[in-house]
């Protein structure tokens, strides 16, 4: 009753004069009730300008009203500030409001946190950032963020995502650029058409009522669905040096002569070290990883975000000097001694992610998060990992692989794809022999040989200590109860590029006793033990990014006390998403073979096609977790 109440009276005033038009807005029990499913925040108000005075200069103005409904929204207030020294922070400013739309908190400019905007492994930084310590003691509560910024470097020009990200309702969000600058800005939408956006003008959207969505299995990039506008200008700024940007030859012809030009130049005994080394090499390949191997032998990786906007890689100079760089300069520095070799390779651009992301392969800006360099072999490239010291030379799988990326070369910059890791090269080739015992102990020596993307999420084990080792293992097999780890044995041969796991294991009654019989699953090494959630009605469709195979093959000795009272029937599966095969047959009187193929394809899909995808997935689960009979001969 006493809600109500207070309901009539917020909406009754709201006529008044002295009543202004956002006050609503902080209340959060006005929020509609579609927006308040399913979500962790909920932002009432957003209103971003962008004026653009000049290709070197532009004002962002933002008014900014966000309710909180719980502590997993807390990160989505969005009172946070990073600026360097071509940002002017004109004014940045919160009131923080409770239920009822009351002030019960506020920050000024001064009252924020400054600290710099570094990571655990960054060493150098030129940027810093505001941000708003605040912690709250109820739930739900408004924040109210305005914010005006002036910038000297124009490189960077806000973007728009009328939905923020998963378990975030929009309830207002305007987004307008101002152009008075007379250069002409570029500009890209993408789903907007899902999500009824209006569009005003040419450079004014808005969004109204958008509910929260829920992230689910397998969903592509949010992004990929989501609506988004990008923006960037033709001519630009990036910390006083000017770019030109019409399209993506232009932006890598910018950054060739204006941030890596100049920066190549190595000490004259490093030379002479090249060109000593690489002597005898009869092919560019071999030079290559000659080259490739002395720099992961003489440098680390350590992120050092100076330059023109965290942009420019550091002197190759410098890089050999220290013995560091980031991913720039370690590229560079790359480039640099590869040139020296006389072998030819690009620097390039690329968002570095376990998760595939292109650069936008349709509109020319500055994107990406990560640089690599690529060497032109044959009819494709070969891709390198500067940060490793350990990845072979050509593999980047699980990090930079099948993707766009941006190349830079000496007439522009090219779109062009990384390496695809292919369903049947990313193999996981498993090998065992198992000895059971009549009480249904086992032990067992397995060979594990991993390629393609599998052997970049199974090498790195043996950098551990036994001890992690072991623990990894018996995670692995978390299924076999009273699992004890033995010896233990790794060959990395960076060469093919396979990784060899030799392990010895034994279980006390890993097959079950049933009176004069013992219950056994044959399939004890590589068991799917779950299937994708189920979902009442799928919203998003759905991808596997990376197809793989496993492929097993155990032998099983078992005792002369026993023989084999029933099989499992024989399994093949075959459809769109994969395929799956497992037998078991006698091939000697004490003597099992279980044979077994799992195949996920890479693919997209659409939302109807996921039940069929789970079913698969049910179905392996449930065959790998088959049993056989054995009954004693007594």
């Amino acid at each position: 009753m006493i809600i109500r109440l207070f309901l009539l009276l917020v909406l009754s005033s709201a006529s008044l004069p002295t009543f202004s038009q956002e006050d609503p807005l902080l209340v959060s029990l006005l929020i509609p009730s579609e927006l308040t499913k399913n979500s962790n925040a909920v932002v009432r108000w957003d209103d971003v300008n962008i004026e653009v005075k000049a290709y070197n200069k532009m004002v962002y103005n933002n008014k900014r009203i966000v309710t909180i409904l719980n502590s997993s929204g807390d990160s989505k207030h969005g009172a946070v500030m990073f600026y360097n020294d071509n940002t002017n922070i004109k004014k940045l400013e919160v009131k923080i409001y409770d239920a009822f739309g009351k002030e019960i908190k506020k920050f000024r400019k001064n009252d924020f946190e400054d600290v710099s905007a570094v990571s655990g492994g960054t060493l150098y930084s030129d940027d810093r950032v505001k941000y708003m310590n605040y912690t709250p003691t109820t739930y739900p509560y408004t924040v109210l963020f305005e914010t005006e910024v002036e910038y000297r470097s124009t490189a960077f020009l806000q973007g728009w995502y009328p939905i923020e990200g998963y378990f975030t309702s929009t309830q207002n969000s305007n987004y307008k650029i101002n152009n008075i600058s007379g250069v002409p800005i570029k500009l890209k939408t993408s789903n907007f058409e899902d999500y009824g956006i209006e569009k005003i003008s040419d450079f004014e959207y808005s969004a109204k009522n958008l509910s929260a969505i829920n992230p689910e299995e397998y969903s592509p990039d949010f992004y990929n669905f989501a609506p988004v506008l990008k923006a960037s200008l033709t001519e630009f700024d990036m910390e006083g040096v000017k770019g030109v940007n019409n399209d993506w030859k232009d932006f890598g012809q910018w950054m060739n002569d204006k941030l890596i030009k100049g920066t190549e130049i190595l000490p004259e005994k490093v030379k002479q070290d090249i060109k000593s080394l690489t002597a005898n090499a009869d092919t560019n390949l071999e030079k290559a990883k000659i080259v490739y191997q002395y720099m992961q032998d003489k440098t680390r990786y350590i992120s050092v975000q100076i330059g023109i906007g965290g942009w420019k890689p550091m002197l190759a100079s410098d890089v050999d000097r220290l013995g560091y760089g980031d991913c720039k300069g370690l590229s560079n520095y790359t480039k640099a001694l590869l040139d020296e070799a006389g072998v030819e390779s690009y620097y390039a651009i690329i968002y570095g992610d376990r998760d595939i992301r292109n650069i936008d392969s349709s509109f020319s800006s500055v994107q990406g998060n990560h640089a690599v360099l690529c060497i032109p072999h044959e009819t494709d490239y070969i891709w390198l990992e500067c940060t490793s010291q350990t990845t072979p030379f050509g593999y980047n799988a699980n990090f930079t692989d099948d993707r766009d990326a941006l190349v830079i070369t000496p007439e522009g910059g090219k779109i062009v794809h990384t390496t695809i890791y292919k369903t049947e090269d990313n193999l996981l080739d498993t090998k065992a022999s198992i000895s059971l015992s009549e009480t249904g102990d086992v032990s067992a020596n397995i060979t594990t040989k991993s390629y393609g993307t599998q052997f970049g999420r199974h090498e790195g084990v043996q950098k551990q200590s036994q001890k992690d080792q072991k623990l990894h293992y018996k995670e692995y097999w978390s299924y076999i109860n009273g699992l004890n780890v033995g010896e233990m044995d790794y060959v990395v041969d960076r060469e093919s590029i396979v990784f060899t796991e030799n392990i010895q294991i034994n279980a006390e009654r890993y097959a079950s006793k049933t009176g004069n019989r013992l219950l056994l699953q044959p399939n004890m090494l590589n068991r799917v033990e779950s299937a994708p959630k189920r979902y009442q009605e799928r919203k998003i469709p759905f991808e596997m990014e990376r197809g793989f195979t496993d492929i097993d093959e155990y032998e099983i000795a078992i005792p002369n006390s026993l023989e084999v009272e029933a099989l499992m029937e024989d399994v093949s599966i075959k459809n769109e998403f994969g395929e799956y095969v497992a037998t078991i047959s006698q091939i000697a009187d004490n003597k099992l073979l279980y044979q077994r193929k799992f195949v996920i394809n890479k693919g997209s899909y659409k939302k109807e096609d996921y039940e069929s995808f789970r079913k698969f997935w049910l179905d392996v689960v449930k065959y790998d977790k088959a049993k056989i009979v054995l009954i004693s001969k007594n």
